[in-house]
């Protein structure tokens, strides 16, 4: 099965370069970009879209994290 490929909308865009999150996002597996992109596209309502933009962005802030999960492979070197 081949994976639907997810374009950057603007709003995240402009949500990662206010966040100042942008490299963190770049730094991210491809597969976790898209993931990302597609499930807040996916969602209903503004106000879903706006929680799940909120929650990638805490997530890449705080590193170590992924869609709730841990990801040791993003945590934050210390």
């Amino acid at each position: 099965m081949i994976r639907p490929r997810h374009s950057m909308p603007d709003d995240v865009a402009k949500a990662l370069k206010t966040a100042g999150l942008r490299r963190h996002y770049d730094a991210r597996p491809n597969y976790q970009r898209n993931d990302y992109i597609g499930w807040i596209n996916r969602a209903r309502t503004a106000k879903t879209r706006t929680k799940r933009i909120a929650q990638m962005l805490d997530e890449l802030e705080r590193g170590g994290v992924y869609m709730r999960m841990p990801h040791p492979a993003s945590a934050r070197k210390t």
